[in-house]
């Protein structure tokens, strides 16, 4: 699978929430998959931590224009200039998206994925919305974007 998992959370995550998101990471990119983000901090960092753990690959779709603005652990960071209207490309790039954690910028995200059709499997605070699968582990989630990268039901 060459698409990326799309990872999204708030910039302002719990200890709980940061911990899960790191796990996601580490977790998704020992089995091989690429993670796209927003590239910012909280839970996006957390995530990109997680996979760089692992010497995976995380992309970090930045609302700036600079790629500095980037968090120390994205592999590789696109700054696309064009604000938060990049919640759209991420919620676009993953073949499925976990959300974990809760904020505006994240529930646009997640209404987008649905929009588009993608799974959404959600963590911790995850806004409990028609079409998100909520998930009560890291392992859940990860089994779920599993079975969707198989083509399971």
């Amino acid at each position: 699978m060459r698409q990326p998992v799309a990872v999204i959370g708030p910039r302002e995550a719990t200890d709980a929430q940061l911990a899960a998101a790191e796990q996601v990471g580490t977790a998704l990119a020992r089995i091989g998959f690429c993670v796209v983000c927003g590239g910012r901090y909280g839970v996006m960092e957390a995530v990109c931590r997680g996979v760089a753990a692992e010497k995976g690959i995380s992309i970090g779709l930045l609302p700036e224009t600079e790629a500095a603005a980037a968090n120390p652990y994205v592999t590789v960071p696109i700054a696309t200039g064009i604000g938060e209207a990049r919640n759209a490309i991420v919620a676009r790039a993953g073949f499925c998206l976990v959300v974990i954690g809760d904020s505006y910028g994240t529930l646009s995200e997640v209404a987008l994925g649905l929009q588009f059709g993608r799974p959404v499997f959600g963590l911790l605070g995850a806004a409990s919305v028609k079409g998100v699968t909520p998930c009560d582990s890291v392992d859940a989630a990860i089994d779920g974007v599993c079975q969707v990268a198989l083509g399971l039901p």
